[in-house]
């Protein structure tokens, strides 16, 4: 079911499809990518993208939630990085009233969430407990999730075991040098 209104996806309109460049280094990512933009249903959930820094994890990203928006009108696509997940949520805990209600509102009215650089987020572990919560939130919900990082969910030091084995759920498609 998708919410009525809109939030900003935080998607810059360049990274597109078009100007990704697909190689023998990337084809399994990028065909994941086009399974899920052409079929949302897929099973790849998550699907977590993982290669060294510079490899264009963040440009697939990014091509994917644009491709979703310009496929499927009323999607609401959120793309951010792990360290302004975090910063959002410290921000949202140190507030009185109705701030943390509504930084989980703003992130599990996602139909498509795309976090980048996800090894980040480790370093924290409150922000960890969070995003167990919303990405269960959104997984029990039927929405996508997408997730990048500099390694595979095995390798990332300090990430909690409970988001470990849920980041192991989809496909995890990594991209080479």
């Amino acid at each position: 079911r998708r919410s009525s209104s809109p939030i900003n996806s935080g998607l810059n309109a360049d990274y597109t499809f078009d100007g990704y460049v697909v190689g023998s280094n990337n084809e399994f990512a990028y065909a994941a990518a086009q399974a899920i933009v052409n079929n949302c249903d897929c099973k790849y959930n998550p699907l977590f993208v993982h290669g060294d820094s510079g490899l264009g994890k963040t440009h697939l990203l990014q091509a994917i939630g644009n491709a979703i928006q310009a496929k499927n009108e009323g999607t609401q696509v959120l793309y951010v990085t792990s360290e302004d997940f975090t910063n959002a949520y410290i921000e949202a805990i140190s507030k009185k009233g109705d701030t943390l209600n509504a930084f989980r509102r703003k992130y599990r009215k996602a139909d498509v969430l795309l976090i980048d650089d996800v090894q980040f987020m480790a370093r924290a572990g409150k922000t960890q407990e969070e995003f167990f919560h919303t990405f269960n939130a959104l997984h029990n919900a039927g929405k996508q999730i997408i997730i990048s990082s500099d390694k595979p969910p095995r390798e990332i030091a300090r990430l909690e075991e409970r988001l470990r084995s849920r980041f192991e759920w989809g496909l995890i498609a990594d991209i080479q040098k």
